[in-house]
């Protein structure tokens, strides 16, 4: 599950950052403008820094949120052994004989 939510967090900040502000341009939108001001900008490097600043944020965030960190995690109990005499084939002349077997539960 996390794997698929990180996913879509990394495609839609992706494509967020893709997404381009423009204006509506019209033909006579020159004439309106005057030449000599050299104070005029269009902020298209304002809404282009704004994307790629809200896409490294919301990175920073989605990763937070799918990466909790390390945790200490307790190691499981070790197994329960003892060992106890039983009675074990012989493979040499098919008889039986006493071992100690170690037995774990």
């Amino acid at each position: 599950m996390k794997k698929i939510t990180s996913s879509i967090l990394a495609a839609v900040i992706g494509a967020s950052c893709l997404i381009a502000v423009t204006d509506n341009a019209a033909a006579d939108d020159w004439r309106h403008r005057r030449h000599y001001d050299r104070h005029y900008h269009d902020n298209t490097g304002a809404a282009i820094a704004g994307g790629l600043a809200a896409g490294v944020i919301g990175g920073m965030i989605g990763g937070a949120l799918v990466n909790n960190g390390p945790r200490y995690v307790e190691p499981p109990p070790p197994p329960r052994c003892w060992f106890e005499d039983r009675q074990v084939a012989n493979a040499y002349d098919g008889g039986w004989h006493m071992e100690s077997v170690r037995v774990c539960r």
